[in-house]
């Protein structure tokens, strides 16, 4: 539980989690074994942390940007020979996480103003995520759940669901942080696609995604033709055997990946 005397900053956008069966689900959500290798994100005073250091596994690192809870953590395993524990005093959306080496389980209470870049990076690159066990917004989690067709589905949804199966959890009403949100909190687990489904351009997949999504009232063809007036054409619906009026938020995961296939072959 963390200590009601450290001020949270807002510039970082910290709500520290001071429920213990609230802290003690989300570490059972990780099913930490002694050979995983796990990496927190933001741990702050260590609510999280306080429990992931007891546990056995074979690496512990933990990302945290607050000079102060760098320091603390860092002093910590140290003073107690902590020898698989990591600090990196280090902003997580700057991370190299294409360098990550092994199968990684990553958890944290993601801070609310850089949850979903960083989530979008996480997915994508880690070579081999096994699991992440994430805290985030419920809106930014319901967003991420939405299917295609609904009005929440976006350009988020799209882009994790290529690479993850997502599952919610349960929801965190503000009384259980300090200081206390204005909006409910929810854990959402991501669990990775097996290999032969993920997406084979992810870049043009990552490009196509934003550029429809910045436009999702247009239809697809009048997007396509101005963003890819070199691999643009119209045989591209009839291999999608969809129509060419199809808006960006009718399009499944899926079909996103088979689209961006077709423009980057074209190439």
């Amino acid at each position: 539980m963390c200590d009601k005397k450290i001020t949270a900053k807002k510039s970082l956008g910290q709500h520290f989690l001071n429920n213990e069966n609230v802290i003690r689900k989300i570490i059972e959500l990780g099913e930490i074994s002694p050979d995983d290798n796990v990496l927190e994100i933001g741990p702050g005073p260590g609510a999280l942390t306080a429990i992931l250091r007891e546990l056995p596994c074979q690496k512990l690192w933990l990302l945290e940007k607050d000079d102060v809870f760098a320091e603390k953590h860092a002093q910590y395993a140290a003073e107690n020979k902590r020898t698989h524990m990591q600090v990196f005093h280090i902003d997580a959306l700057t991370f190299p996480w294409k360098e990550l080496q092994g199968e990684w389980k990553i958890m944290g209470n993601l801070p609310y103003n850089v949850a979903s870049p960083l989530m979008w990076d996480i997915v994508s690159q880690v070579p081999k995520l096994s699991k992440a066990v994430f805290m985030i917004q419920k809106e930014v989690a319901e967003r991420i759940r939405a299917k295609e067709g609904n009005k929440t589905y976006g350009a988020l949804s799209a882009w994790i669901q290529s690479f993850c199966h997502v599952e919610k959890e349960f929801v965190i009403r503000p009384g259980a942080f300090t200081p206390p949100p204005k909006v409910d909190s929810e854990i959402i687990i991501f669990t990775p696609l097996p290999q032969k489904e993920l997406p084979q351009y992810p870049e043009e997949l990552a490009k196509l995604i934003k550029t429809t999504f910045q436009q999702r009232r247009k239809q697809l063809h009048g997007i396509l033709q101005k963003a890819y007036p070199n691999t643009y054409s119209e045989k591209i619906w009839t291999e999608m055997q969809i129509p060419k009026e199809t808006r960006a938020e009718m399009l499944s995961p899926k079909q996103f990946q088979r689209l961006a296939a077709l423009l980057a072959k074209n190439n």
